[in-house]
This record gives C-alpha cells, structure tokens and sequence, in this order.
C-alpha cells in the first residue's frame, strides 16, 4: 500500500489520492434542484465530512472501503472533503485495514485464548462453567465487537482488548491485596460488559452503526444481570455466588446517574469499577495524547471534561515512538 495522509493532518488544499472507510453515504439534493453526495469517510485518524458534486454516482454502501481522489477544503470552519472521483475498492486493491479503522493491538484469537485460559484454571467448577457458558453463548461476536459506539475502545474486538487488559489488571491487584477473591473477580471481569454485543449494532468491522431497542431500553448492566441469572439457574449456581456476580455487573458504573443502581458494595465489586473505569481513561487519554504536541495540550476532551498535557521529554530509558 501506497503511503497516504491520515484525515486528521490534511490541510486545506492538499490533494487526497487513496483509500477510505465509508460510514454513511445519502444522496441530497441541492438549492438548485442538483444532486449530490453526502458522505462521512473515515480513516483511523478520524472522519470528515465529504461532498460529491456528481448526481449520477450512486451513494457508496455503509462500512465499505472506497478509491477515491479530492482535495480537503473547509466549510463554516470545519475540514470538508471535496471528492472527484470513487469507487468501491475490491480485492485487488492494495490497502490496510489497519489504517482504516481503529483495532485492537492484539489478534482476537489471542486474547480470548488468554481469557479462556484465565477461566479453565478457576479451582471452582461451577464458576468455570458459568463464565465459559456465557462466552460460549456470545458466539463468534466477541472476535470483531467493540466496547463502544465512540469512547473506549471504540475499535474492531475492543470488547476483548478490554477485557484481557482489565483481567491482567486484576491479577497484578489480587497479589498485592490477597484477601481479595481472585476468581470472583476474573469472572466478574470477563461478565461485566458482555451484553455489549446485544446493546450495540455492530458489523464485522466494529463499527457500531446504532444502539438496538435491548440496549435504549434495557441497557447491558440489566441486559447482563438478566442473562447471567438465566444461565445460573441452568447450571443450578449456588446462590450467593450468583448473587454476587449479578451485584458486580449491576454496581460496575459506581452511581445512579451512570446507569448504575448501586454502588459497589463488596471489595471485589469495588476493584472492578475501579479497573473499569482506569482502562477506559487510560485508553481515552493515549488515543488523545497521540494528536498533541510535544509540551502542548489536547483540545478539551468532553468525556474527561478537561485537557491532556503531553510531556516533552519521554521517561528514560524508552525511544521516541514518533
């Protein structure tokens, strides 16, 4: 693959000759009666906004990859793409995914293999056989799905990047704290967020294109009590185990306005929230940090509600990255 500009480091006037990711794609039509396409195209970088001024090309599909040549311009202060030509890439084309669209670092395969291999040395049988029934239950999804629509870990198989980070997370935690149930909490690590994949509408490329009628109306807090009681009462779990689990899954957003009806109420429910809300930060904070300067700070970070510092001078002992 030929080098191309990333979206978010393109000034107005530079010429762009390569590949995008369509996210959405409509057909309007002008104040003069024209037609023309509306587009929002995507690389790893960022998406823009993109116009075709050409009413006879048909709007390219959702979450396919495109050939396409334009100019970025601005409009009303903004970065708009201006597209002369596309077409629909195909398997000839020389071109990578990766550059595309945000992935986790790790093959899926090889997280999930770490998480299952987590599972198999529980000591205790009927926790091993819950979780390994609801990740069974998850199907192929978990390869591909994302952690969420737009924040953390907003990436193809960022529900797994996740939580394999999160479960390595726990075990460093558990030999410093021992009186903490190191199983417990794995599992509650490896349940907390899998009714993501029935609150969100993902595709192979995880992209979520919306949130399902499960996910506005329930939510996967509930969603994942819900399931996780079904398979418990299948597998004849004894009741406090349960219990707690369903209290983990329940509390993991620590207050009301978060989703979470109550707070975490038990050490190890306690050190999931914590480790839940640290991996989503950190994630967040380095995906910003990646777009500042060197001694510069970020744009105000909404989800944060503040701005990101990025140090000049990288700890000793590490290489420059840039």
């Amino acid at each position: 693959m030929k080098p191309q500009p990333q979206l978010a480091t393109m000034i107005k006037g530079q010429v762009f000759d390569g590949y995008l990711m369509v996210r959405s794609a409509t057909q309007r039509t002008s104040s003069n009666g024209g037609k023309y396409l509306d587009m929002t195209l995507c690389d790893i970088s960022g998406e823009v906004n993109a116009k075709m001024w050409d009413g006879a090309t048909p709007p390219p599909p959702p979450v396919h990859v495109i050939r396409l040549r334009g100019m970025m311009l601005e409009y009303n202060g903004r970065p708009q793409l201006r597209v002369d030509k596309l077409r629909l890439a195909t398997d000839a084309d020389d071109y990578d995914m990766d550059a595309l669209t945000p992935c986790a670092p790790l093959p899926p395969d090889e997280m999930l293999d770490y998480i299952k291999g987590r599972v198999d040395a529980f000591a205790d049988d009927e926790l091993k056989a819950l979780v390994l029934k609801r990740l069974e239950e998850c199907g192929d999804k978990l390869n591909y799905y994302p952690a969420a629509s737009k924040l953390h870990h907003a990436e193809r198989s960022g529900l797994l990047h996740h939580t394999s980070t999160m479960l390595r997370a726990a075990g460093a935690i558990c030999e410093i704290y021992p009186t903490l149930d190191g199983e417990l909490l794995a599992a509650g690590v490896i349940l907390h967020d899998l009714c993501k994949i029935t609150e969100m509408q993902a595709d192979a490329i995880g992209l979520v294109s919306d949130y399902t009628a499960e996910g506005m109306l329930i939510g996967h807090l509930v969603q994942g009590v819900s399931e996780l009681d079904r398979c418990g009462r299948e597998l004849n779990v004894r009741h406090e185990l349960l219990m707690m689990l369903e209290h983990m899954i329940l509390s993991h957003h620590d207050l009301p306005e978060y989703g979470s009806p109550k707070p975490p109420m038990f050490p190890e429910a306690e050190v999931l929230h914590v480790l839940d809300l640290l991996d989503a930060r950190i994630f967040e904070m380095n995906r910003e940090l990646q777009n500042a300067q060197p001694g510069g700070f970020t744009e105000r970070i909404w989800s944060l509600e503040r701005k990101l510092y990025r140090r000049k001078e990288l700890p000793r002992g590490k290489a420059n990255s840039d």
